[in-house]
């Protein structure tokens, strides 16, 4: 690497924090997945931080000679010799050096136009079995989902609290027990076959389900949507479901599910980020494309005689894009998918979706019926939405007080600050309503 080489623009005009998280989040997982490939799972470790030093070393030198012409390249250029570097003082690795330097000198290095096809299967078989590492099943969930978020995904232990709302001590405990399950367990980099990839696939898919999630409706935060996160979903699930192992019915039905989904994103806040209702989104803002792509996976999705939990959230999703309309909305058959679903999943939440979809179908003191039936009801007295679906079936009853009983406490609970507007401004129309 020289500092002489011709940049794409001077750095006063160029983002250099940015630009640098932005391929920090989409170089990082794959240069930790191929070092830890060649130094073995057990060195984690010492990949995220050589591929952290490589990052820092951007941010010393880009601000005075200007970002390179391939900043990926730079990147993984840094890392390579950072690795060579590590290899060369570590005793222990005397043995596997001179194959081991060989492995390494083969990447493509800064004056290649782009990675090789062969670097880049590699990359790609890499991420997989560190996808499958990271789910494994002596590693709780919990401890899975920090891990995969921090290796695979490039997030920061901070990032991670927050989305799960939690202590950034706490997920550095989380991070430190799974590496630790990692060596003492001595699980192997690779990608798992017959019952034990069946096993461990369910997990994988878990994770980037959640992860998606977190994205599409934030837990905590400014922001109601960080597409950062659902874009890494997308392209992770995108990558399993391209690869033997994870081309599987459910991987498709992951996949077409965060495809119809993330394809509403660009209507579900206005301009000055304020949540919109379904019935309030501007249909013409939906991705067709995204939408297209959506639809051919769950196409894909109807192989074989396997019914999952994605396959009918992603059957209930496509009926969303479907309709010209709100008015068109198909939420009988909505409502026969949630009845399907709570066969899976039989979770409050669950069911108070399903909720919603019977009052549209019912009417809205049906919706509120089927709200005080829920088993376990009690653990959602702190989730704010179950009041402001309540709210909202009260209000198209025409019982403003009640309606506005309920919109006060999800207003309490709510954290999102679009939520919070939203909220308040039901609360309003309700209280407009009330006679004096």
């Amino acid at each position: 690497m020289t500092q002489s080489e011709e940049t794409n623009a001077a750095p006063s005009l160029v983002d250099i924090p940015g630009l640098t998280e932005h391929l920090f989040r989409h170089e990082a997982g794959k240069l930790v997945a191929v070092l830890t490939g060649i130094f073995g799972i057990e060195r984690l470790q010492l990949a995220e931080d050589v591929v952290q030093e490589a990052m820092v070393r951007a941010l010393q030198t880009w601000p005075y000679y200007g970002v390179p012409k391939n900043p990926a390249a730079w990147l993984t250029q840094a890392a390579k010799n950072l690795a060579l570097d590590t290899l060369r003082r570590e005793k222990t690795f005397q043995e596997k050096q001179p194959q081991i330097i060989s492995h390494i000198e083969q990447w493509p290095g800064e004056s290649e136009g782009g990675h090789s096809p062969t670097f880049e299967n590699e990359i790609k078989d890499d991420r997989l079995r560190m996808m499958f590492v990271c789910c494994h099943p002596l590693i709780s969930q919990e401890d899975q989902v920090a891990l995969a978020l921090k290796t695979l995904c490039g997030f920061s232990p901070a990032e991670i609290a927050k989305a799960f709302l939690t202590t950034e001590a706490a997920i550095a405990k989380r991070l430190t027990r799974a590496k630790q399950r990692i060596r003492e367990a001595q699980i192997a980099f690779e990608i798992p076959e017959g019952e034990e990839l069946l096993r461990r696939l369910d997990s994988v898919l878990q994770s980037l389900y959640l992860l998606f999630n977190e994205g599409y409706k934030a837990s905590s935060g400014d922001a109601l949507i960080r597409e950062d996160l659902c874009r890494e979903a997308i392209r992770l699930t995108s990558l399993l479901a391209e690869h033997p192992a994870g081309n599987q019915p459910k991987t498709h039905a992951l996949l077409a599910l965060m495809l119809l989904n993330a394809a509403r994103i660009p209507s579900r806040v206005d301009g000055e980020g304020n949540l919109l209702r379904l019935q309030e989104q501007d249909r013409a803002r939906w991705d067709q494309p995204m939408i297209a792509r959506g639809m051919f996976h769950l196409a894909h999705s109807a192989a074989g005689d396997e019914l999952s939990e994605y396959h009918l959230q992603a059957g209930i999703a496509a009926c969303h894009c479907a309709a010209r309309d709100y008015a068109a909305t198909d939420w009988r058959h909505i409502l026969e998918m949630y009845d399907r679903l709570i066969e899976f999943d039989d979770s409050p939440v669950v069911a108070l979706n399903r909720a919603v979809a019977l009052a549209e179908v019912h009417g809205p003191q049906a919706g509120i019926e089927a709200v005080q039936a829920i088993q376990n009801l009690q653990s959602l007295e702190s989730y704010y939405l179950l009041y402001a679906v309540l709210g909202e079936f009260e209000l198209r009853l025409n019982h403003s007080h009640a309606a506005a009983a309920h919109f006060r406490k999800s207003l309490q609970l709510a954290e999102i600050k679009s939520e919070q507007m939203f909220l308040a401004k039901r609360l309003q129309a309700c209280e407009e309503q009330v006679p004096t």
